[in-house]
């Protein structure tokens, strides 16, 4: 009976100690994030699918007033891309090609974001039964995630070291595995940045381009290797353009679409295109997603998918079934 009340006093105590690390935890992330004027967050990230992973560097600004700056540049091939959210717009600037989409967006707060802190802290404060425990070096609190675009996405954990930093977030699919890693860097919750950081003139490098336009020749043409139920390949036709040529998919039967590729080029004045949609991460890159289309550039192609019987998520598993598929050169 006495051994008994003893381990019922160390699961007392030791429950005890859990909730209070539990509220000690949540109460600095909290008030580190809203009492911040301004942040920057260096992190690396994974995007998983599948058998590939995707890998990025990324640097998070963010100022009160609803100012985001997020920068990705793709380890691989060192491709960047601006994700900005200033009092005009959302804009996804690619300072390479000296272009920019402009988005009448809700970004971030209309989804789940797992490099934006208050994101994070959005989804802690509407997860009523959040999953604590410590493990190893960390504390690890579970939250539910909400990605409107990827249901299949469900929960996140974050991981924090003893002193209540936060120093990982993986998010999980519906098979508990892992589709998203953030590894922190560091963060400076007194960062004080200035407004002009912001500014989409301030992230376009306007020498970048100032060259002879190159010859937009698309070689090959790279097919899907997902494709929904019924739906089939019915036609391929590569047409001529002004600067080179551009290769049209068309797919018919239980969900009809349209796969448009054509070569990259850059612009030689700043270019920026209205989308009525949202930016979203497609495996080594970020892509407009506008309605029942989706655009984006990879490995030197632009890719247009669009069809009305598509799904947004039916319209990302296409595109993501893009990334490591086989070719077929011009004219075969």
């Amino acid at each position: 009976m006495k051994k008994i009340f003893i381990i019922l006093c160390c699961v007392i105590l030791f429950s005890g100690c859990s909730k209070n690390n539990e509220e000690k935890l949540f109460k600095k992330f909290s008030d580190d994030i809203n009492s911040s004027k301004s942040y920057k967050l260096n992190a690396s990230l994974e995007i998983f699918n599948d058998e590939d992973v995707f890998n990025y560097n990324v640097e998070v600004n963010y100022k009160k007033k609803n100012l985001y700056k997020v920068k990705l540049t793709n380890n691989t091939n060192q491709h960047e891309q601006i994700i900005l959210k200033n009092n005009e717009g959302v804009y996804v600037i690619t300072p390479s090609l000296n272009k920019s989409f402009k988005f009448q967006s809700e970004w971030p707060n209309n989804s789940s974001q797992a490099y934006i802190l208050g994101s994070i802290l959005k989804d802690l404060e509407n997860t009523q039964n959040k999953n604590f425990k410590e493990e190893n070096d960390y504390y690890i609190l579970q939250s539910d995630v909400k990605y409107p675009n990827n249901p299949d996405l469900v929960y996140q954990k974050l991981y924090f070291d003893k002193d209540y930093n936060l120093k990982k977030n993986e998010v999980f699919n519906q098979d508990n595995q892992v589709r998203i890693r953030l590894s922190i860097d560091n963060i400076d919750f007194k960062a004080n940045l200035d407004d002009n950081n912001f500014n989409v003139e301030s992230n376009v490098d306007s020498n970048c381009c100032n060259t002879k336009e190159s010859s937009n020749v698309l070689d090959e043409i790279i097919y899907p290797l997902y494709i929904p139920s019924e739906t089939y390949l019915t036609s391929k036709e590569t047409i001529s353009t002004d600067n080179g040529n551009r290769a049209i998919l068309t797919f018919a039967g239980s969900k009809e679409f349209v796969l448009i590729e054509e070569a990259t080029v850059a612009s030689n004045e700043f270019e920026t295109i209205p989308v009525y949609g949202d930016p979203i991460m497609l495996n080594g890159t970020v892509a407009a997603l506008s309605g029942n289309s989706l655009y984006w550039t990879n490995n030197n192609i632009d890719y247009y998918l669009a069809g009305n019987d598509l799904s947004s998520e039916e319209l990302l598993s296409v595109a993501s079934s893009i990334s490591n598929t086989v070719v077929t050169s011009i004219g075969k």
